[in-house]
């Protein structure tokens, strides 16, 4: 995401130029600051911790929609791609066939890209066959890491990590696609696996899953 400048009237919060502390008295970084979307989103749902299948299959697929556009537009989809793709349930997704694809690819609300759709329905096999080796929330929640990052600015945030390498790849012999390891570390971070909140942020440690 690219962050916007900080106004006038917007109070710097801690050593970050990054975070802005908002009229609610909470800091945010600046990406997450102006956009009520983006901050409703940041404030509740970014970054807790996911472990039920629906809803690791749901954000991994959104995760694969992104690439290449912005957060901003996928989150603005989610109600229409939820509503083209049976609520993400696996085992619906998973009997969709040539006629399905073609609704979807006259569906305006989605992110009409054949591949991507393609790869979702592909996912969505995928996931169900792993329910005989433990199911997606486990093998997803396998590479937590021993330690998350604590970057006191956006720069200092990795863009992918030894551990979402490894999940990629062990995504890709399960049968998965758009799961490289940048998609899989964005993936990682929305669903509490790594906590990358900035240190002053007031998201910093309140997912249950790492302490402040």
């Amino acid at each position: 995401m690219t962050a916007p400048e900080a106004t006038d009237a917007e109070r710097v919060a801690g050593p970050s130029s990054e975070l802005v502390v908002g009229p609610d008295g909470l800091a945010r970084p600046l990406w997450a600051a102006r956009d009520p979307l983006l901050q409703a989103y940041y404030d509740t749902e970014w970054g807790m911790p996911v472990r039920d299948e629906r809803g690791l299959f749901e954000r991994l697929s959104l995760e694969g929609f992104q690439s290449g556009l912005s957060w901003a537009t996928i989150l603005r989809k989610r109600p229409a791609f939820r509503a083209a793709f049976a609520d993400f349930d696996p085992d619906t997704v998973a009997a969709f066939d040539d006629t399905d694809v073609e609704r979807l690819m006259h569906d305006a609300g989605i992110v009409r890209n054949r591949a991507k759709i393609l790869a979702t329905i592909g996912n969505a096999r995928a996931t169900v066959d792993l329910r005989e080796d433990g199911g997606l929330a486990q093998l997803l929640w396998r590479f937590q890491p021993a330690h998350t990052p604590t970057p006191r600015t956006l720069a200092e945030i990795p863009s992918s990590s030894p551990e979402s390498v490894a999940l990629s790849k062990e995504l890709k012999r399960r049968g998965f696609r758009f799961v490289g390891p940048t998609t899989m570390f964005a993936l990682m971070e929305a669903v509490g696996i790594v906590d990358t909140h900035l240190l002053a942020s007031h998201r910093r440690g309140t997912s249950g899953v790492w302490t402040a």
